[in-house]
């Protein structure tokens, strides 16, 4: 089961005041990008945030949960999205820790 465009749409809508919220279409599920960050994937209408220290500090609840078999347990299922306030926080921290990517390597064009 993949994840709805109504579960992506109501996450992106829960971050949408922290600042450039967008989502994009990965191996059948969603990126979920912050500012250019990546910060999460959603995966069967559940959304798994990055693990990063600020995260476990801030709900040591959460428990590192791949977001398929098979993956590495670097994400944290987070199940209640409801609260708006809690998530962004959450989200907010955990956003604050990881690094912009990288710029991605322009191709030359072939010298004759």
């Amino acid at each position: 089961m993949s994840s709805t465009m109504e579960f992506v749409q109501y996450i992106a809508d829960q971050l949408r005041d922290m600042g450039m919220i967008s989502y994009r279409k990965m191996f059948g599920e969603y990126g979920l990008y912050c500012d250019g960050k990546f910060v999460a994937i959603i995966c069967e209408d559940q959304l798994f945030l990055k693990v990063t220290k600020a995260g476990i500090d801030f709900y040591p609840e959460l428990e590192e949960n791949p977001h398929h078999e098979g993956a590495p347990a670097s994400y944290h299922l987070v199940e209640d999205v409801d609260d708006k306030e809690w998530l962004e926080q959450l989200v907010r921290i955990t956003w604050e820790e990881l690094p912009y990517p990288k710029p991605k390597a322009r191709i030359k064009e072939g010298v004759e």
